[in-house]
């Protein structure tokens, strides 16, 4: 009997003697749909203790910004999934971590030693590095298709090509082309689904799905489009006080703009439209390193949407991680609440897990709803929805605002706490359990952030760690994970996920280390006297 990795492999020959530049759209989504033929296999060998399965790990930050990235962060975001490291305690995987520039061992060294029940060194021989030398803003993936030397380096660190996988941090286009030049699959969603997690996108699967979701109106990209949007919403929701305005691709909150709808003329009275457009002049950006003309132009050109602001006597913003499987399995894995600031509440910071469960069964049952549907629509990998919630009185009701095709901020938490606990996410109870029953909570942070912390090294903060106790207990399973230590220096900030038995212990974690590492990096600061 044939298999669909045999079926594949042969459909494959075509590609033999050519390049990827003799290959038009069409013909590469047809070999990436033959390749990704092979990825059921490949998932139902996992964890059978092969001597030849490897994964292939490409933290490229491969999205669309309002403002070009200059490029000194991208090293840190692609560290931010070093907890990937913690797969090795699989005793025979053998991993390939690819990077712009060298990870500093000593932060490798960290990783290594969470590993439950590994020997360090031996997690360390089964672990390749790949760093392609190249500090500079394009993304990572983008860096690597230019490189065919790399490229051929990581397909020979590579034992078996039926046996590995790639592992994206998102996937566009490039993604898919990096993993037929590699010659092995991708877990993640299909290029040609990325519209399915734009902010567009968004709204018409949440009607689909039959789940709530803010009033609004999407498919926008001039300004005209925008001022009879902001109408519209106003005839259907006169008591609205605020609209969001959403890029199609908006990340973390910088593609969202709020404009202010209280104290404006009745609607279809004379003047309204005059001062919706003045509103549409003063309207406040998330991302304030850009002006309103030029978030405008990056309307035109990816369009976006418009929605109520939702109001209430408490409004909080939590999400859930979903995952689809290469055999067709939607997975609920967690929620969490994030933690959100900038200057209108909407960019991301962090987030508590589990998410409150006043309201996690509302989210959930949703969530299930929509990963359903996106399954029925050939989505692959991890994804997350955001939520709205907004209690009035003492009740909560929920509504859904975005789904994200990728990873994201709250993903590698989540991981870093089940690689180290073996705990699972009860969604029924709305708790995390470790195979002896324990509940776990954590809380972390991508933004740990203050001029002080440019005076310490890594060094630094591993001394600190060691003499304050802060590490990750393997014994109680409680502490703190620390992650982005490259940002350390170069930019006054780090991320770190504390991890406790209950909601305060994660906080009080949190509030020591962080209380601990910036009285470390003042105390940095103290000049030494001029040597006599």
């Amino acid at each position: 009997m044939t298999t669909r990795a045999e079926t594949s492999t042969a459909g494959l020959q075509d590609l033999a003697g050519r390049t990827l530049d003799d290959l038009d759209e069409g013909a590469r989504n047809a070999a990436f749909d033959a390749l990704q033929a092979r990825l059921p296999e490949v998932w139902r060998a996992i964890g059978t203790n092969a001597a030849d399965e490897s994964v292939v790990v490409i933290p490229s930050m491969t999205v669309d910004r309002v403002v070009a990235s200059s490029g000194g962060m991208n090293q840190a975001l692609e560290e931010r999934f070093l907890f990937l490291l913690l797969l090795l305690r699989q005793p025979r995987l053998r991993m390939v971590y690819v990077t712009s520039m060298p990870i500093n061992p000593m932060v490798v060294e960290y990783y290594l030693s969470l590993l439950p029940g590994v020997i360090p060194s031996h997690a360390r021989a089964r672990l390749s590095l790949v760093p392609v030398g190249d500090p500079g803003p394009e993304p990572l993936t983008e860096k690597l298709l230019t490189r065919p030397r790399v490229l051929a380096q990581i397909r020979g660190l590579v034992p078996n090509r039926l046996r590995s996988h790639l592992i994206p941090y998102n996937t566009t286009e490039l993604e898919r082309d990096l993993a037929l030049v590699l010659g092995i699959p991708m877990y993640g969603a299909d290029p040609r689904l990325f519209p399915l997690g734009t902010k567009t996108g968004c709204r018409r699967l949440f009607g689909e799905a039959g789940v709530s979701y803010p009033a609004g109106y999407e498919d926008l990209h001039t300004r005209a489009d925008l001022e009879a949007a902001l109408r519209a919403l106003r005839h259907e929701r006169p008591s609205a006080t605020g609209a969001m305005v959403k890029l199609n691709e908006g990340v973390s909150g910088a593609g969202n703009a709020l404009v202010r709808l209280d104290g404006l003329p009745a609607v279809g009275t004379e003047g309204e439209d005059a001062e919706l457009s003045r509103r549409i002049d003063e309207m406040e950006l998330e991302d304030t390193r850009i002006s309103v003309q030029a978030y405008l132009a990056k309307l035109r050109e990816r369009g976006g949407i418009v929605e109520e602001r939702i109001a209430g006597d408490e409004l909080r913003s939590p999400s859930v991680q979903l995952r689809v499987t290469p055999l067709g399995e939607v997975e609920l894995l967690s929620t969490h609440d994030q933690i959100l600031g900038g200057p209108s509440g909407q960019s991301y910071l962090g987030c508590r897990f589990p998410a409150d469960p006043e309201y996690a069964g509302l989210i959930t049952r949703d969530a299930q709803r929509v990963g359903d549907l996106l399954a029925r629509k050939g989505v692959l990998g991890r994804f997350a929805l955001d939520f709205v919630t907004v209690r009035e009185g003492d009740s909560w009701t929920a509504h859904a605002i975005e789904v994200n095709l990728r990873k994201g901020g709250t993903t590698h938490p989540f991981l870093t706490l089940q690689f180290l606990t073996d705990g699972r996410y009860d969604a029924d109870a709305a708790r995390f359990l470790t195979p002896s029953g324990e509940e776990r909570h954590l809380v972390a942070t991508d933004h740990l952030q203050d001029p002080s912390l440019r005076g310490l090294r890594v060094e630094d903060l591993f001394d600190l760690v060691a003499r304050a106790g802060l590490h990750f207990d393997q014994a109680r399973q409680t502490g703190v994970v620390f992650h982005m230590m490259s940002a350390l220096t170069a930019y006054g900030r780090v991320g770190m996920t504390a991890i406790g038995e209950s909601p305060s212990a994660a906080d009080q974690l949190y509030a020591a280390a962080e209380a601990a590492l910036l009285e470390e990096a003042r105390a940095a600061l103290h000049a030494d006297p001029v040597p006599t």
